[in-house]
C-alpha cells in the first residue's frame, strides 16, 4: 500500500484502487482542484502558445 500527500490539503492518502478518489484524500479535495481548473489558477503551459512570435507578415 502506497502512502502519499492530498495535492489538495496535505492530508495522508492512500494511493492504490481501494481510493476511489486517487491522488485526492476525498471528493471534496477532488471537487476543490477541479474548482481551481476551472477559475483557471492552475495552467499547463502550451509551448507553442502565444509567446512566441509568429513567422506570419
Amino acid at each position: 500500500m502506497t502512502e502519499m500527500k492530498c495535492p489538495q490539503c496535505g492530508n495522508k492518502t492512500v494511493y492504490d484502487e481501494s481510493n476511489k478518489w486517487r491522488p485526492f484524500c476525498s471528493e471534496r479535495c477532488r471537487l476543490i482542484d477541479l474548482g481551481e481548473w476551472i477559475d483557471e489558477k492552475h495552467k499547463i503551459n502550451d509551448p507553442d502558445g502565444p509567446d512566441i512570435p509568429s513567422n506570419t507578415h
